[in-house]
């Protein structure tokens, strides 16, 4: 199966940018598409962003498009997220979680959690000053 773990959060003022990685072993990345997604303490689950299995379709929440970019590099197996203009409600722990289905629907709207097969331990994203 599919194993993803999750680098490059930390703390980072207003405004700031961090770039996350989900690395994969296990298996053939581009057999899966790809999801984002962040919890808040006290909060559920959110999902954030996706990208399909060849990396042509992605798709975002309101809450972050136009600042966070999803991209993929399959020969790396890694799947990244860039995040710009940080704010304070961005801070979260975000994970990352794979789907093999063949038809993850990224390309028209943003997928549920329950539609991920696996999932990474999350990367802690502070957003402070």
């Amino acid at each position: 199966q599919l194993q993803l773990v999750e680098s490059g959060g930390g703390l980072v003022q207003p405004g700031g940018s961090l770039r996350l990685s989900c690395a994969t072993s296990g298996e053939i990345l581009s057999y899966y598409a790809i999801g984002w997604f962040r919890q808040a303490p006290g909060k559920e689950r959110e999902k954030i962003s996706c990208i399909s299995r060849g990396g042509g379709a992605t798709n975002y929440a309101d809450s972050v498009k136009g600042r966070f970019t999803i991209s993929r590099d399959n020969a790396m197996n890694t799947v990244y997220l860039q995040m710009n203009s940080l704010k304070p409600e961005d801070t979260a722990t975000y994970y990352c979680a794979a789907d093999l289905s063949v038809n993850n629907g990224c390309r028209t709207y943003l997928p549920d959690m329950n539609v991920y097969d696996y999932w990474g331990q999350g990367t802690q994203v502070t957003v402070s000053s």
